[in-house]
């Protein structure tokens, strides 16, 4: 199935439009951020690095989200596998089927690309988007849950 909503590769020209967005991300998460660090941690993806992408979901000069993609490698699934690190949209588009196109068009995306896997984390308590990730193709992992060590 063909994704309704289209996505763009977000570039250096789009840093003003996503930063309000991330900034109400990571305050609905209970992140602490501030926007000097949010610029400093997109900025080498915007700028072309090879660890990840930004997409913009919806129109470019009015984007309704963004969804940040980082990149492996994973001997399980084969190959270069992608990890949905950020997965945003906002309050006012949600509910309207809009994150279903944007994982459908991220993963046509990837698909092209030779990904062999998506991978991403979810709050176990956020039951709408556990909803749209499972109806979107991603399964939870019996044994496996993601552990971090923080290194900075």
């Amino acid at each position: 199935m063909k994704a309704r909503t289209s996505i763009h590769k977000a570039g250096t020209e789009d840093i003003d439009r996503l930063v309000p967005m991330i900034m109400a991300f990571h305050e609905e998460e209970g992140l602490d951020t501030d926007e000097a660090h949010i610029r400093r941690a997109i900025t080498p993806l915007l700028a072309g690095s090879p660890h990840g992408e930004i997409f913009l979901a919806g129109p470019r000069m009015a984007p309704a989200g963004y969804a940040l993609l980082c990149y492996g490698w994973s001997i399980e699934y084969g190959g270069l596998d992608a990890y949905l690190d950020e997965f945003y949209l906002r309050a006012a588009v949600r509910g309207r089927g809009m994150g279903g196109d944007v994982l459908q068009a991220v993963s046509e995306y990837l698909a092209k690309k030779g990904a062999k896997a998506l991978a991403l984390e979810v709050d176990f308590e956020n039951e709408v988007a556990i909803r749209t990730y499972e109806r979107s193709g991603f399964e939870k992992r019996a044994r496996y849950g993601l552990m971090v060590r923080t290194l900075t």
